[in-house]
């Protein structure tokens, strides 16, 4: 098996009314397509009174070997869950406030997304077919690393600062100067 695999994901994207002063909408990534095909634009899947589902881009899952432990991590999850990373659409003129970014299936990597603030990172629960893909890839690629505890230097007590003299002198002057 590969090092590195990887799988196009359609971005399902709702789109929902809200009441509020500041916005008219609330953004969300709601589910994934395995094997979607690539989209010029975005595409409508359903409409009802107050929201519309988009297919709103196909992006690359990508699983690398160095990450197993979180993929094994999101597994364990009830359900696992891809993460989607929406980021503001940066065009004055854009049609939507937003456009997918990125999918994970690595929780590690989806907190990195949140350190910025703008982005939305939501789960979305992962397909069947998909767990068994990502269960395979760790079963290929994950090697448990044994806890090696360290053992620690015991601490002389004459050495101060790395082997240096004391900055003051404990010596006291006997004169009577002070």
């Amino acid at each position: 098996m590969d090092k590195e695999l990887s799988m196009p994901l359609g971005v399902v994207v709702e789109r929902r009314e809200i009441d509020n002063p500041w916005q008219d909408w609330s953004w969300r990534p709601v589910a994934v397509i395995p094997g979607a095909p690539e989209v010029e634009a975005w595409t409508e899947l359903s409409r009802d009174a107050v929201s519309v589902r988009f297919h709103a881009a196909t992006l690359p899952v990508i699983l690398h070997r160095q990450e197993t432990e979180a993929y094994r991590q999101n597994l364990s999850n009830n359900p696992p869950v891809v993460y989607v990373v929406l980021e503001p659409d940066p065009q004055e003129d854009a049609v939507y406030d937003y456009k997918p970014a990125s999918v994970t299936v690595s929780p590690y990597e989806a907190q990195d997304s949140l350190d910025s603030g703008e982005e939305i990172v939501e789960g979305v629960t992962m397909p069947d077919g998909m767990i068994a893909w990502v269960q395979a890839f760790i079963d290929a690629h994950h090697v448990d690393e044994p806890f090696k505890k360290r053992k620690r230097r015991r601490y002389a007590t004459h050495d101060v600062e790395f082997g240096k003299p004391p900055p003051v002198s404990k010596k006291r002057n006997s004169g009577g100067d002070h």
